[in-house]
């Protein structure tokens, strides 16, 4: 037979695996259990029974509201068919570009390798130049600008040759043919 103390020990193992389990539930009270409202979206929206319908009209003929002859009219409002239509002036298209001389670019350099241009040209501008890339027989060629102040450009020839190592050359910028 078990002795007094494992009979009281075994008790109170039971008592408070009970006070465990059952008084948290009695202690907590009412509960409440929230719930979301889900609405479904429907894969295929519901359409109306009713259908629009649409009525094609026929084009309206506004042919008869310009004349068939040009007519030309005088000062006095009177229209006179005798009139002669006024002499076209042509004007030649100049030759020279009226902004070849407005701005000025510096070359940098040329390189064969096209991503070493890129890489320089991403370098100059996180450096606050306006650095491009150009493309030309073969190689890239680096320029600086456009600007429209060569000496701008020259004062930046001198930190770019600190940089870089390589002497830009100051060139005019031609818009119509870079």
């Amino acid at each position: 037979m078990a002795s007094k103390f494992q009979n009281r020990l075994v008790g109170t193992i039971i008592l408070v695996a009970i006070g465990v389990i059952v008084l948290p539930d009695v202690l907590d009270g009412k509960k409440t259990h929230y719930k979301e409202e889900i609405a479904s979206i429907p894969l295929k929206p519901e359409l109306d029974s009713e259908l629009e319908s649409f009525e094609v009209m026929d084009p309206v003929d506004d042919s008869h509201s310009l004349p068939d002859t040009p007519v030309a009219v005088t000062e006095y409002g009177d229209s006179s068919e005798d009139d002669k239509p006024l002499p076209v002036v042509v004007k030649e298209v100049p030759e020279r570009n009226e902004y070849q001389d407005s701005g000025w670019i510096v070359q940098l350099m040329a390189l064969k390798n096209a991503d070493n241009a890129k890489n320089l040209v991403n370098d100059l501008q996180k450096r606050g130049y306006q650095a491009h890339t150009k493309p030309e027989n073969g190689f890239t060629r680096v320029i600086i600008g456009p600007d429209v102040s060569k000496s701008k450009l020259e004062r930046q020839i001198i930190e770019l040759e600190k940089i870089t190592g390589s002497k830009g050359q100051l060139l005019k910028f031609k818009p119509l043919n870079p």
